[in-house]
């Protein structure tokens, strides 16, 4: 868990609180994470994101019924798959399901990994939890390739007018590092207000509902969920900074859009 939540749990009387100071980046290099399909749904297929969706049962089963705009992909081929995968981007967002033990979709994931593939997710439940959710499914022929064509993603702000705002702030425009506090001690934009993301709906009274907001963190990916927390308070004119930053002490800093 990151600093923040460590003294949280801390404060809550649990005394063997580990951090993980690298953070979720450092994880996806070598692991894979999770996630549901309620997920799935409301933040990707139904925002029109573009996603790599993985269908690894066999072409049989899965051609009964697929999640839409899902690949072929069956387990028992996947090492040679995975060669043949052509995906320029190896951080692009990789979701990869089976039924619903999870035993295909893991030899999956990790050989996606060990093919440097650092964004793969496990669809927790498989197919079947997509199914239960009642969610829409489509059957017979399944994608035959992988493909993926990144597209700004809804909220996502442009580096250039980013970096005006950051070198010289307007009244009207207001930056928040959603980083941790640990990560903001080690450097941060003079411009900036540090807000952890997970303190955002706590102190929205700090946050002016009549400026621009924008929001950023180390990655992309913190910044991004402080920014669907403040439309969800209600704030109308929010951005947030997708592209990874890194800070120095004296509140320069460096950022790559991949």
């Amino acid at each position: 868990m990151s600093p923040n939540s460590a003294r949280k749990a801390e404060q809550l009387g649990y005394t063997n609180v580990k951090v993980y100071h690298d953070g979720l980046p450092a994880w996806s290099k070598s692991n894979y994470s999770v996630l549901s399909v309620q997920f799935l749904k409301e933040a990707w297929i139904d925002k029109d994101i573009p996603v790599v969706l993985l269908d690894v049962r066999s072409e049989q089963v899965a051609s009964k019924g697929f999640i839409k705009g899902a690949v072929a992909f069956p387990a028992d081929q996947a090492t040679a798959l995975v060669k043949k995968l052509e995906l320029k981007q190896k951080n692009a967002p990789i979701v990869v399901y089976d039924d619903k033990q999870g035993a295909s979709a893991v030899t999956v994931a990790k050989e996606l990994i060990k093919g440097g593939y650092v964004n793969v997710k496990i669809l927790t439940g498989g197919f079947d939890a997509w199914q239960s959710a009642k969610f829409e499914a489509a059957s017979g022929k399944l994608v035959e390739k992988a493909s993926y064509v990144p597209k700004p993603r809804p909220g996502e702000i442009n580096l250039a007018e980013f970096e005006k705002y950051a070198a010289k702030l307007p009244a009207n425009v207001m930056i928040i590092d959603v980083r941790n506090t640990d990560e903001g001690n080690s450097g941060m934009l003079k411009t900036a207000k540090l807000i952890p993301a997970e303190e955002i709906k706590d102190r929205a009274t700090e946050i002016p509902k009549d400026k621009l907001i924008i929001t950023h963190c180390s990655t992309g990916i913190r910044a991004e969920m402080a920014y669907h927390s403040l439309k969800e308070l209600g704030y109308t004119n929010v951005k947030f900074v997708n592209a990874k930053m890194e800070f120095e002490k004296n509140g320069s800093y460096k950022i790559v859009k991949e």
